[in-house]
């Protein structure tokens, strides 16, 4: 599917999933509130939703849906789970790639530096540089995949995923039309790419198991190093292939990288829009530091603004529209609806950000309403869920919002952005490019000056 179609057919299924928010294939709760409805689903039928449905173009990509966001709930789905969370997601892991982090960070606005003497920086390109680079680190344990010019070529594969995950989407919400993708070359394309990206996984493990890059039990030891120790493992609780392996990473990839570069995107671009807020946000983060140079993430703390900033962009702009859609496991009764097993449901994070009977002007950003709130986005306020909820909650929150917010502040902190004389702020072109995360379609261009404090 090319670009122009992809994006009319996303466009088609997201105008139908806004006007009816939550739904199943078999029944129309348009007349529901959404939120409530989501809260149905995903708190108190939450054990009879954690499935996934089985999407054929999906298992292609991700090795018969062996990673963790598409699996089938079962024991296979909360062991590899378990993996994720105690060796890379988990409060103690994320807290120790900090150094990671601020050097990654450091680079990046070095970066900015370099390029702004030279006129308008492509914040987009080094945004999705710096989450890739960051995750390749801490996931893959050695930076030369990144340093051999690699990263633009992850990158790129990153983005071409996203583009097949919304085509997959349009194929099993209308079936239809999946002979298109036989005639129009998408068959075709996702096997190239499955083929680029296998290489690449294959270098990736290869270099571990002959050169051996970690090992699990040294301080070096990372994700990958992890996942071949525990295949070893002949006590380990779960018994894993190449394939699991391969899934796994890839998840990692598709879920870590592209969520917190395009929060961190349509962060900018906001601010950029509202140069009032932009004002705000900067005196208060330049506030908390002072004279200090360089932030670190214990600052963060202190930025209430900060905060309430990356809040009111998940509101407008979650990264993932639609959730990855859960499926019934036995018949259920939802607000009166029979919704039969095997029912495909999804939520829409996007319409439930908007939704008027919980926010006060909700196209307008407005920071501000979530200051004094304890609305947040981890699950448990129906108002907000970007990342879902419940048992298929993303684990990944921690390590992205550690990332997100030490890059934004960091941004904000250390230069004074504007648009290219020939643009006005509310001309900013806000559209969205086609794949199922909600990327905007040109990259941000703005001029960077250094803060006069790090002339």
């Amino acid at each position: 599917m090319d670009a122009a179609t992809s994006d009319e057919s996303r466009m088609m299924l997201t105008h139908h999933m806004r006007e009816n928010g939550t739904q199943s294939h078999s029944h129309d709760l348009r007349n529901d509130f959404v939120q409530n409805l989501a809260e149905e689903v995903l708190k108190t039928h939450d054990l009879n939703f954690a499935s996934r449905p089985s999407v054929a173009m999906l298992n292609k990509l991700l090795y018969d849906s062996q990673d963790i966001a598409l699996a089938r709930y079962g024991e296979y789905w909360r062991q590899a789970k378990k993996i994720c969370v105690l060796h890379l997601l988990s409060s103690k892991k994320v807290q120790s790639f900090g150094a990671i982090r601020e050097e990654e960070v450091e680079l990046m606005i070095k970066n900015v530096s370099q390029k702004s003497s030279l006129g308008p920086v492509n914040l987009t390109k080094l945004l999705n540089s710096l989450t890739a680079n960051t995750l390749s680190r801490v996931s893959l344990g050695n930076k030369h995949y990144m340093e051999q010019g690699v990263s633009n070529k992850l990158c790129k594969l990153l983005e071409e995923l996203s583009a097949f995950f919304e085509t997959s989407r349009l194929e099993d919400y209308f079936p239809y039309l999946a002979w298109v993708y036989m005639i129009n070359g998408v068959n075709e394309r996702m096997n190239k790419w499955f083929q680029d990206w296998d290489g690449f996984l294959d270098q990736v493990i290869n270099d571990h198991v002959v050169h051996g890059i970690g090992s699990q039990n040294t301080i070096n030891a990372d994700f990958v190093d992890v996942l071949l120790s525990l295949q070893k493992d002949q006590d380990s609780s779960l018994s894993l292939t190449m394939n699991n392996i391969k899934a796994i990473i890839t998840d990692m990839f598709g879920g870590g990288t592209d969520t917190s570069f395009i929060l961190l995107d349509w962060a900018m671009v906001e601010l950029m829009r509202n140069p009032k807020e932009m004002k705000k946000v900067q005196d208060e983060i330049r506030c908390v530091m002072k004279e200090k140079t360089k932030i670190e993430e214990s600052d963060i703390a202190q930025m209430a603004y900060l905060k309430a900033v990356i809040k009111e962009t998940l509101r407008l702009h979650p990264p993932l529209p639609l959730l990855v859609p859960h499926e019934s496991i036995k018949e259920a009764t939802i607000k009166g609806y029979r919704v039969p097993e095997k029912t495909m449901v999804i939520v829409n994070a996007w319409a439930i950000g908007r939704e008027t009977k919980s926010w006060e002007n909700p196209e307008e950003f407005r920071p501000e309403r979530f200051l004094n709130s304890s609305i947040d986005f981890k699950g448990n306020d129906f108002q907000l869920i970007p990342f879902g909820s419940g048992r298929r909650i993303c684990p990944g929150i921690q390590f992205a919002m550690a990332g997100v917010e030490l890059a934004l502040a960091s941004l904000l902190y250390r230069f004074d952005w504007r648009l290219p004389d020939d643009i006005k702020a509310e001309e900013l072109d806000m559209t969205e490019a086609p794949g199922s995360t909600v990327r905007r379609m040109p990259n941000l261009h703005v001029i960077a000056t250094a803060h006069q404090s790090h002339v």
